[in-house]
């Protein structure tokens, strides 16, 4: 299921009026809203955080926004910590799929359920990952790079930001797909991975856009392709995967704002039309345009959707490919 597919319709009904509203909220927030990010700093999670907590701060009053960074296994420990604070609206995440679809399926023992003990508040953009590789790789498309690795089996490595990473998990749907056997080097974060996908010392990634497209576009990548069904707006002359010899394939990162379980209804309301108008607004969705992402304003019960649809479809897809977060 893709985060586009999800009904595009208005997303201001049912909001409680303002006056109720004030008071359903008990004078909220009281204190500095913390938005955690699961992972280190510098990637789209926490670039998309940033971007929303400095845009929030303009329009709800209080003591602002800080944003805490809590990297761990693939946002699991950030995850699990959001899950058990205090429902009152100061602690939120910066939700994605690894940590609200890819991790029930990764890691036996979970902490938390990200179905059960999360109130979705606004899904926020989504970014189609893009196939790198080293420009010393001998292919000028995907069909020549699909040749090449299936001749040397285990001769390429493709990095990721980690263990049950989105480009983890992405690479190896991949390689499953392709039919092709590559080894995978995880990295503490995506900058790192990209820093030696251009030194050469492994040989492509499937990650986001904003990571690769601009060192694509100087000559130190190439791309082959998006892994999205669709061409992506923000680079419309690289095909998909699809178009190059890859039927049906789609690896599209999500993200979201969640809030711990029982969080205020008012509350979770408030914070998703501010998000959503954000989203909408001409300058923003530019900005995100530019990061290589695509706008989503939904309504909670979208969001709520979405995560329950993909869990099952990536559990499926992680069995079959036989994916592991360990070894």
């Amino acid at each position: 299921m893709s985060p586009g597919s999800l009904s595009r319709r208005a997303f201001t009904g049912g909001l409680v009026a303002a006056p109720a509203l004030a008071r359903a909220q008990g004078g909220w927030p009281t204190q500095v809203i913390k938005l955690v990010v699961p992972f280190t700093p510098g990637g789209s999670t926490d670039v998309l955080a940033r971007l929303i907590a400095n845009r929030l701060e303009r329009v709800i009053p209080g003591r602002g926004f800080v944003i805490e960074n809590r990297p761990g296994a693939g946002g699991s420990v950030a995850a699990t910590q959001v899950a058990r604070s205090d429902p009152d609206g100061h602690t939120l995440m910066m939700g994605h799929i690894g940590t609200l679809a890819f991790n029930p399926s990764l890691y036996p023992n979970l902490a938390y359920d990200p179905v059960r003990d999360f109130a979705p508040v606004a899904l926020v953009a989504s970014v189609p990952n893009i196939l790198a590789i080293n420009p010393k790789v001998p292919a000028m498309d995907f069909g020549q790079f699909v040749a090449h690795a299936r001749a040397k089996p285990d001769a390429l490595n493709y990095s990721s930001g980690g263990m049950g990473s989105a480009a983890h998990i992405a690479g190896a749907y991949l390689c499953h797909k392709a039919g092709i056997q590559a080894v995978h080097v995880p990295y503490r974060g995506t900058g790192p991975s990209v820093n030696d996908l251009v030194a050469g010392i492994v040989q492509f990634t499937l990650t986001g856009g904003p990571a690769v497209l601009p060192l694509a576009g100087g000559g130190q990548l190439r791309a082959l392709g998006v892994a999205s069904l669709a061409r992506a707006g923000f680079a419309p002359d690289l095909p998909t995967l699809v178009e190059t010899g890859l039927p049906g394939f789609e690896a599209v990162q999500w993200y979201g704002i969640v809030a711990p379980a029982r969080t205020p209804q008012a509350i979770v309301e408030r914070l998703n039309r501010e998000i959503n108008a954000l989203l909408v607004a001409p300058d923003f969705r530019e900005t995100l345009d530019k990061d290589g992402a695509v706008a989503l304003p939904r309504s909670p019960d979208d969001f709520s959707r979405l995560i329950a649809a993909e869990i099952p479809l990536w559990r499926d897809i992680i069995r079959t490919a036989k994916i592991s977060a360990v070894g």
